[in-house]
């Protein structure tokens, strides 16, 4: 049976047993939920930069999502950085991290590529790290529970995908099932090629309060069509692909918003823990639906 070992370890989070449990306590000590939750989340969306930027917003999302699912036996997690024409599903086996080993929901993998927006390619995981550093959060708070990954390209097949899981998670009476969409928001600055309204505090400001913006607005009207054109025009997401498709699943499964739990960047988290600031700057948000 193949398991995938971590690739970003020690990298983006941190590579040993105690460490991923102290950081990710750190972080749930930290959050305080000042929204009410939907009574029933059945999505989410969360960051997938290293943990020292986004790790508290994932936390956000994942907590959220325990405080009104108690027990959720499979998480669909929609990957980024991907543009292969059909997604990617990681159909076998199992994923490790330093918290261990989670098993693949083989029975939902067979049932996802019996449809056409998934092919099985195990292969194009093996160093994407946009599902990866999701997964401590979910062995940590919900022991036992399966994985499903899956790499979406930046596509109206993200949309076809959404909707086709959706579809397969409301028939399913023996599972509770939460899709996650992966994705950091404006990658702005000279580091990134993408200076649009120059350099400097204004500009990644207008990044912050505008571009991440335009595509948080889509997210939380379910608008998978608008977020996936805002992507392309605007440059303000790595993972449109994702969100695509789980707001669209969160769509098919009776939601009508999302709530946004929080939106920060690399350049407010450098300034406020580090005291330093930068040219460059990542969007980040948690979201529940």
């Amino acid at each position: 049976m193949q398991t995938r070992k971590p690739v970003v370890a020690g990298q983006f989070y941190p590579g040993q047993h105690d460490s991923c449990i102290e950081e990710i306590n750190r972080f749930l000590d930290a959050e305080v939920l000042s929204e009410s939750l939907p009574e029933r989340i059945v999505a989410g969306i969360a960051p997938h930069a290293g943990w020292t930027f986004s790790g508290s917003l994932a936390a956000l999302a994942f907590s959220s999502i325990k405080q009104q699912c108690e027990k959720v036996h499979t998480f669909v997690i929609f990957g980024a950085h991907y543009i292969g024409r059909s997604a990617a599903v990681c159909d076998r086996g199992f994923w490790e991290t330093p918290l261990g080993q989670v098993a693949i929901d083989e029975e939902l993998a067979d049932a996802v590529l019996s449809g056409e927006a998934a092919v099985s390619d195990p292969d194009a995981h093996r160093f994407e790290h946009s599902i990866e550093v999701q997964i401590p959060f979910i062995q940590y708070l919900f022991a036992g529970a399966r994985i499903l990954p899956i790499l979406v390209p930046p596509t109206k097949q993200a949309i076809v995908l959404g909707a086709s899981i959706g579809q397969i998670v409301s028939q399913d009476e023996n599972k509770d099932i939460v899709c996650i969409g992966s994705t950091d928001l404006t990658h702005y600055g000279p580091r990134y090629g993408f200076t649009p309204k120059g350099i400097g505090g204004e500009a990644l400001k207008w990044a912050h309060k505008v571009n991440d913006r335009k595509f948080i607005d889509l997210a939380q009207k379910l608008e998978a069509e608008g977020l996936l054109a805002s992507a392309a025009e605007n440059c303000n997401a790595c993972g449109p692909g994702g969100v695509a498709a789980a707001v669209t699943a969160a769509k098919k499964l009776g939601k009508k918003e999302g709530l946004l739990l929080a939106h920060t960047s690399s350049s407010e988290v450098m300034l406020s823990q580090m005291g330093v600031t930068s040219t460059d700057s990542v969007g980040y948000a948690a979201m529940v639906f």
